[in-house]
């Protein structure tokens, strides 16, 4: 599958673009969020893609950040999502305000978004509960250890919801193992 495209940018026709690379023209779909930090026209340009293949089409979205792109792939796994509409997500809220929305289990931010409902909000937030708020919202704070994602990742799977877990993890020492993380954060849960 193509997972990154390099090139020229040759084209810019909302929410499509075309990127130049090495004689072979890419169509892209973009989130309204990458396409407008797109650089200007013959500019070099450098996206993340996801690969969309049906029967009747072969589509590239693409996508500036890792973040946007695992939002995106989050957004398609949920039954009765298809790409369009994860597009549509993801133009109307980064994925930084997806994720503290899914924390926040706000549906308000959502409907703001066209074509999501209350409803439709509400599922996508039940969906994504425990999967986009953890990878995204709750990021390591500087000089975090390696340890502290699986210290996460474990408090999650106790049943932990992700506002508690980040709380407990607030003053991980840097230089704790797994184990020892995982002990220390719930001694901080216990207080």
């Amino acid at each position: 599958m193509i997972g990154k495209l390099s090139g020229v940018l040759s084209e810019k026709n909302p929410p499509q673009i075309l990127i130049d690379c090495q004689g072979v023209g890419y169509e892209v779909d973009v989130p309204m969020s990458t396409f407008f930090n797109l650089p200007a026209l013959g500019e070099k340009v450098s996206l993340l893609t996801h690969h969309v293949v049906r029967e009747d089409a072969q589509i590239l979205f693409g996508f500036a950040t890792p973040p946007e792109r695992d939002a995106f792939r989050q957004l398609i796994r949920i039954s009765g999502v298809g790409p369009r509409t994860a597009l549509g997500v993801l133009s109307g809220l980064s994925a930084a305000d997806l994720a503290a929305a899914v924390t926040a289990q706000d549906a308000s931010r959502l409907v703001k978004v066209p074509g999501i409902g209350k409803k439709t909000a509400e599922r996508l937030l039940l969906e994504l509960k425990g999967k986009l708020g953890a990878d995204l919202g709750a990021c390591p704070p500087a000089g975090a250890g390696a340890a502290h994602g699986d210290v996460m990742q474990a408090l999650l799977a106790l049943g932990y919801s992700d506002k508690e877990a980040a709380a407990a993890l607030k003053g991980l020492p840097v230089d704790l193992g797994v184990s020892e993380g995982i002990k220390w954060a719930l001694r901080q849960l216990a207080r």
